[in-house]
């Protein structure tokens, strides 16, 4: 008898570590984005110190995540997918929650950087134009259109295939490093940075300071914590150890420039006036003092592209997010649908159509920025309590990396360090500059919604009631002991046993 097989797509093995390195070279581009507002309300060496302090955690939390991305190696959804592993056995609603709250975050970046890039081209090649387009509901000027096409340049990019847009990342990842070495050391280098410049202009009226602290802290978890990109494309490494290298090396690489950046260009900027941060004029004018004008449009062509590297790397790893809990069935279906490119191009065309709209009738960045982090940081909460969970609920759940009990004690104390700043943070829109409450109440019906189509997946389209916990297994299904223990694995109960497949 004929019988018809329908082949599923999978996302294909195609990424060593030195891919996931690249993509995460977008980290640099996210402190690009908000160091100058940094400099503003916190001075050079406040800023310096908090970024630090951001890049350090996030080194830490990495150091973590790399367990339970070699867990589930072949699954897609970052760290969202890890809280909802960890915490699936007591509720269902944290995967929609978290993934929600994950996307948003690094969706966003289209938006907020379509609109940088759009200025700093109009400030440079268009300083004359005044055209604009308003009909009374929306208010847009030409770098508003500018950075609509670039949210459609790395929308192309992404739905042909991850491999375009690795060797996309090689490029602009490799070109990143000239602006970068010039903002870092350029001022050194020729006598422009000045210790005057330096300074620590962090308030002390709240708290002594450490309430603004951590509001900053909350703002930063964005950019600096976005090294866990690396994490989303496991099912895309060729071994297993290309997750845990790549986690590991782009967030010490992160954890240097979120140091020397800061401390390098703002020996040279100071405290920037306002319209310069608004316009980021400080990197225009650093680069004309530095290396002269000649070299300043190249040198602007180059940080442009990181930008776009930028947009590219947060659309991937949004779209995988959301193609993920679609598999999980934590979401609609229609998003959990792979192209014949094999990539998630339905849940990033949502990203396309998301940031444009943010674009067309959202007029500050900083506020697109300030909602976009209350469900980012959420997110590591639950990612880092699903880790210990997974820890005290599947002790023989095969680890082909296992971190050491320093690193899970260290998880209890990151977890209560975005606790701290997540509820410090957000709930002080007017403290951080960044937003309104208006901006609080929309990021958190975002996480709402992702609650409500959880229970449209699951009442209408799966046609099942709600189910509020699920069991979990203590091992994969149709795990080989003896394969396992031959490719290392030592379970932490020997007698535990091993289902089998069916």
């Amino acid at each position: 008898m004929a019988t018809a097989v329908v082949e599923e797509r999978q996302l294909l093995k195609t990424l060593r570590w030195w891919d996931g390195f690249t993509i995460a070279l977008c980290n640099p581009g996210f402190l690009l984005g908000s160091l100058l507002a940094t400099y503003g309300a916190l001075g050079v060496i406040g800023a310096t110190v908090l970024w630090g302090i951001a890049a350090l955690v996030a080194l830490l939390s990495v150091w973590i995540y790399s367990e339970p991305a070699m867990m589930f190696p072949g699954r897609s959804g970052g760290i969202s997918l890890y809280a909802n592993e960890g915490w699936r056995r007591y509720t269902t609603l944290v995967g929609p929650v978290a993934t929600f709250g994950y996307w948003i975050g690094w969706s966003v970046v289209l938006s907020i950087f379509g609109n940088i890039i759009g200025s700093l081209i109009q400030a440079q090649w268009f300083p004359g134009s005044n055209w604009t387009v308003y009909d009374g509901v929306v208010h847009l000027q030409l770098f508003n259109f500018i950075g609509i096409g670039c949210i459609v340049v790395v929308w192309v990019f992404n739905i042909f295939g991850v491999r375009p847009f690795a060797w996309f990342t090689y490029v602009t990842g490799a070109l990143l490093m000239i602006p970068l070495a010039v903002l870092m050391f350029g001022p050194w280098v020729t006598g422009d940075w000045h210790s005057s410049n330096v300074h620590w202009a962090l308030a002390s009226n709240q708290w002594g300071g450490v309430k603004i602290a951590l509001v900053w802290l909350f703002i930063m978890t964005w950019s600096a914590g976005g090294v866990e990109v690396c994490a989303t494309f496991t099912p895309e490494y060729k071994s297993k150890s290309d997750s845990a290298i790549a986690l590991r090396s782009a967030a010490t690489f992160s954890l240097l420039v979120y140091i020397l950046l800061p401390l390098g260009l703002g020996g040279f900027t100071g405290i920037p006036s306002t319209a310069a941060i608004l316009s980021n004029g400080s990197y225009v004018t650093a680069f004309h003092t530095i290396v002269g004008s000649g070299a300043t449009d190249v040198l602007l062509v180059f940080l442009i592209l990181s930008l776009l590297l930028s947009m590219a790397s947060s659309t991937a790893d949004a779209g995988r997010a959301l193609y993920g809990i679609s598999k999980a069935g934590l979401t609609i279906k229609q998003l959990g649908h792979l192209n014949r490119y094999h990539v998630p191009g339905r849940a990033m065309t949502v990203d396309l159509v998301v940031n444009t709209c943010l674009i067309l009738f959202i007029s500050s960045n900083l506020a697109i920025l300030y909602m976009s982090n209350i469900g980012y940081v959420l997110c590591h909460v639950l990612a880092m309590s699903g880790f210990l969970l997974l820890r005290k609920d599947r002790p023989n759940w095969p680890r082909p990396l296992r971190v050491s009990g320093f690193w899970v004690a260290m998880a209890g104390a990151l977890v209560v360090y975005y606790v701290v700043i997540l509820v410090v943070g957000s709930t002080s829109p007017n403290l951080n500059g960044y937003g309104s409450w208006t901006d609080f109440f929309i990021g958190v019906g975002i996480l709402v919604a992702s609650i409500l189509l959880f229970f449209y997946r699951r009442i209408v389209q799966d046609k099942q009631s709600i189910h509020w916990s699920e069991p979990t297994p203590e091992m994969p299904e149709g795990a080989d002991r003896d394969a396992l223990i031959q490719a290392g694995w030592t379970p932490k109960d020997a007698a535990a046993p091993v289902p089998t497949a069916g």
